[in-house]
């Protein structure tokens, strides 16, 4: 594909259901990507924000690029300390994470903002509080000092029929809504115009944008 298709894939999906485009943002995530792929492929359009799943090859672009920075892999405790360099943090799934990455903001200066990250497909590969967790994980995340829960994220089960995770998508928006938070990070390459079509305000798409025949 290439970003711009997928820019209009966003906006058809918007149109099918009567959405404004302007309430979705592609995070164009660059893993394996190199600088010169990512300024050709992606900054060429314009100022996206750019999402790293692995913090030791983020860095190293991070000094490099001059770009809003999303963080949406896995977040190892160990690494917490580099989470305040992201401009938001879309995978905090756990209490003990939460406290470590708050902690560290605090100690630079930071309120970071954040999305509690769930497994409502309950898949035990997968990281990601389970849906009767998020009441009580809630309210404990949002009473530490340092943090700023913005939203919700989940990575729905693969499925070659996007259809087939739409419930997923429509159950992160209702409990989004629930709990009045703003963003719904949800939608990847294979999925992301139902994504959209449910409510997304972050897609979260690489493949789709990097080789041409996805």
């Amino acid at each position: 594909m290439s970003l711009p298709k997928v820019l209009e894939r966003i906006e058809q999906a918007c149109s099918r259901v009567g959405r404004d485009p302007q309430g979705v943002r592609l995070v164009v995530v660059t893993k394996g990507q190199s600088v010169t792929e990512i300024r050709e492929q992606v900054l060429r359009f314009g100022s996206f924000p750019l999402g790293e799943s692995r913090i030791q090859e983020a860095l190293p672009k991070m000094d490099e690029l001059t770009a809003e920075w999303h963080f949406v892999g896995p977040l190892q405790r160990n690494k917490a300390r580099f989470a305040v360099r992201f401009d938001l943090v879309h995978s905090l799934d756990s209490l003990r994470l939460a406290e470590t990455v708050a902690r560290k903001a605090v100690e630079n200066g930071k309120v970071q903002p954040v999305l509690l990250e769930l497994n409502l497909g309950r898949e035990p590969q997968k990281h990601g509080l389970f849906e009767e967790e998020l009441l009580e994980a809630l309210a404990q995340v949002q009473a530490l000092q340092g943090l700023w829960v913005q939203g919700l994220m989940t990575v729905a089960p693969f499925s070659e029929n996007p259809e087939a995770v739409r419930p997923i998508f429509a159950r992160l928006s209702r409990l989004a809504d629930h709990y009045q938070l703003p963003e719904r990070s949800m939608g990847m390459s294979g999925d992301f115009e139902v994504a959209v079509e449910e409510g997304a305000t972050l897609v979260r798409v690489g493949r789709a944008i990097f080789e041409p025949d996805a």
